[in-house]
C-alpha cells in the first residue's frame, strides 16, 4: 500500500502542495501511488477518474476550533460509496478526554463497512494527555491493537523509531500496519531509509502527505516510493529515480 492522504486541508487549511488538489492528485497517481486518500468534498470536484484507488476519509477536526484532537464525523460509509470509493478511513485520537467517542465511531463505522464489504482502514494516533511519549512502542502496539479489534482491515499508526520496535508493533497487531508519515522528513534518503526499514519490520506499506505533496516533484517522489514499497528496491536503487528532480 502506497497511499498519499491529501485530507490535510480541511484541518489546516489550503496548505502548500494542497492548493490545486486535483494537480496534485494527478501527479501522485501518475508516479504510481496504490490510493489516495480525500474528503467527500475533492473526490465529488474532480474533473476525470484518477487511476488509483480511492479512500475517503469520514472524520475530520479543524486547527481553527477549541479541540483539535476531536475527530468528528463529517461524511457516511453510503455517500462515501455513492461516489465510488474503494475503501474508507477515519482518524482516532487515543490518550485524551475525547477518547471515549471516537471510539465508539471506530466501532460503529467498522459494523457498516463489515455491513457493506468495503475495507475499512483505521488511523489509530497516540495523542491525548494521557500519552507521554508518542512513539514508545508499547503505547503504540496498544493503539494499533486497539484498532484491529474494533474491526479495522488495516491500521495506520505512528512509527517507533527503529525498524526493531516498529516491528513489534506489527507483530501484536492481527491486521496488516502501515505508516503514518508524520512531519516532514529531513532528505529524500532518509524518507526512502524509514520506508525500507517499515517494509522490513513487516509492514503492508506507508502513508505520507506532505513528504509527497509539498516534495517539489510529487510524481518523482512517489515514483522513488513505489519502488521500495511495492518494487521492493534498496533505497539506493530509489533514489536513482530522483536523479531529474536534483538535475
Amino acid at each position: 500500500m502506497l497511499c498519499i492522504p491529501m485530507d490535510h486541508s480541511l484541518t489546516v487549511g489550503p496548505i502548500a502542495g494542497l492548493e490545486d488538489a486535483e494537480e496534485t492528485i494527478g501527479q501522485v497517481a501518475r508516479g504510481g501511488a496504490t490510493a489516495i486518500l480525500a474528503h467527500k468534498g475533492i473526490i465529488r470536484s474532480l474533473r476525470k477518474p484518477v487511476p488509483s484507488g480511492m479512500i475517503v476519509q469520514l472524520s475530520a477536526s479543524t486547527t481553527l476550533g477549541t479541540a483539535p484532537n476531536r475527530k468528528v464525523l463529517v461524511a457516511s460509509v453510503p455517500e462515501s460509496l455513492r461516489l465510488g470509493a474503494d475503501a474508507i478511513s477515519i482518524h482516532v485520537n487515543i490518550g485524551g478526554k475525547e477518547e471515549p467517542e471516537m471510539l465508539q465511531q471506530l466501532g460503529m463505522i467498522s459494523d457498516e463497512c463489515e455491513a457493506q464489504s468495503v475495507p475499512f482502514i483505521a488511523m489509530m494516533y497516540p495523542r491525548g494527555e494521557n500519552v507521554r511519549d508518542p512513539s514508545d512502542p508499547d503505547v503504540v502496539a496498544h493503539v494499533a491493537r486497539i484498532g484491529a479489534e474494533a474491526g479495522a482491515d488495516i491500521v495506520k499508526t505512528v512509527y517507533t523509531g527503529s525498524p526493531e520496535t516498529f516491528r513489534s508493533v506489527v507483530r501484536r497487531c492481527p491486521v496488516p500496519v502501515v505508516l503514518a508519515g508524520g512531519s516532514k522528513s529531513d532528505s529524500d534518503e532518509a524518507l526512502l531509509r524509514m520506508t525500507r526499514d517499515t517494509m522490513e519490520a513487516g509492514a503492508m506499506g506507508v502513508t505520507y502527505g506532505r513528504n509527497v505533496f509539498q516534495h517539489k516533484s510529487p510524481f518523482l517522489i512517489t515514483r522513488a516510493l513505489r519502488r521500495v514499497v511495492v518494487d521492493r528496491a534498496t533505497v539506493e536503487e530509489a533514489m536513482e529515480v530522483l536523479k531529474p528532480a536534483s538535475a
